[in-house]
């Protein structure tokens, strides 16, 4: 039974450490695809107007390359605007990027704004768009992309830089933020505050006099609620973790008083022998030890097997408007599995060090009289 509480215990850690990295992992990937991690932009910015472009050739550029963490900088331009299906309308988000595909006008929709229009690849999408004047353009649908974030009130479609350079009326080389993209080893909450910072005071100090004046803002100031939410996530998997120890090492426990009760004779007679009692707890902590590893063991492949499980087939379905994905995600971390294991495997251990105490307190006299 112990070894059993050990191996359910550890399967609901690590399950708990998957779906935790999983909701990370998924959902800044989500937010690095909307917006990028960190945004250089004008104070003057505007999704509406096609006032106020930025130059993608800063001369600082090399710069913000070597800011640790930075993978890319990428000139993107945004539009909103209102498509129209039918008697249907609704507000999107343009975000222009320098796509592959190259068709003119084709544009990739997320699949929330597919259903809720009724739309398929290969459609057209009648767009209106509203500054000075208002501009209404026929993009044609080439694909449609899972919504990562399929709760968010910003239904983004991807175009063509291009095309949207043509909608401005912008030159080439104009657009309207240059986002950086970090590796995933910084995409962390401190790592992302670090990067942003030295590229906000980059392109402070470093700007020349043909430079545009540009400030740097993190996916972090742009959606708290998000990275609140993981925070939230974080702090219920470390209760979870600390729970399942306890749990487990109290069955151990249980286990090992159960097995002491059961071997007072023994405990006896090897006192009587000349044993300490530091020897003979070592004894009965190396049978301990080895149910706890192999509940461990048990365990941790039950869970990887699950986890693989979800991984490949999103059996395991979530409201999007609650969890901001559709499915549980999943990511296995094995250096942080290995890590919470060993904690755990010590945090035990040392549990069971005070039902050892009780070797302490049987006298050999009695035990021996007693048999």
């Amino acid at each position: 039974m112990a070894v059993v509480s050990i191996a359910i215990s550890f399967l609901i850690m690590i399950v708990a450490l998957a779906v935790s990295s999983g909701f990370r992992h998924e959902i800044r990937r989500g937010i690095s695809g909307i917006s990028g991690d960190i945004q250089l932009m004008s104070p003057q910015m505007d999704y509406v107007s096609e006032e106020n472009p930025v130059g993608e050739s800063q001369s600082y550029m090399a710069q913000i390359m070597e800011v640790p963490g930075v993978q890319s900088v990428s000139p993107v331009i945004y539009r909103a605007g209102i498509v129209r299906s039918g008697e249907d309308i609704q507000g999107v988000m343009f975000k222009g990027t320098e796509r592959d595909d190259t068709t003119r006008l084709g544009v990739s929709i997320p699949s929330k704004l597919a259903r809720m229009l009724s739309l398929e690849a290969g459609d057209d999408l009648l767009t209106y768009f509203i500054g000075e004047r208002v501009k209404a353009r026929k993009f044609r649908i080439t694909d449609i992309y899972p919504s990562i974030l399929d709760s968010g009130d910003d239904l983004v479609i991807y175009a063509s830089i291009s095309d949207l350079r043509r909608l401005n009326g912008w030159d080439e080389g104009e657009c309207s933020v240059l986002e950086i993209l970090l590796d995933d080893a910084h995409k962390d909450k401190i790592s992302m505050a670090t990067a942003t910072d030295m590229a906000g005071t980059i392109a402070l100090l470093s700007a020349s006099e043909d430079d545009d004046s540009l400030t740097a803002v993190s996916a972090m100031n742009k959606y708290p609620q998000i990275f609140s939410w993981l925070d939230l996530i974080d702090f219920n998997v470390l209760i979870i973790l600390l729970l399942m120890t306890v749990v487990a090492g109290f069955n151990m426990i249980s286990g090992l008083l159960i097995m002491l009760f059961r071997s007072i004779s023994t405990i006896g007679t090897l006192k009587a022998m000349g044993m300490t009692d530091r020897s003979i707890s070592s004894v009965f902590l190396r049978v301990a030890s080895d149910a706890v590893l192999k509940g461990m063991l048990i365990g941790n492949i039950a869970a990887i097997v699950l986890c693989l499980l979800q991984k490949w087939t999103h059996l395991i379905h979530l409201n999007p408007e609650n969890y901001f994905v559709s499915f549980v995600p999943i990511h296995l971390n094995f250096p942080l599995i290995i890590v919470a294991d060993a904690i755990s495997y010590g945090l035990i251990m040392l549990l069971l060090l005070i039902p050892t105490l009780f070797i302490s307190r049987v006298d050999p006299a009695q035990t021996v009289r007693a048999q």
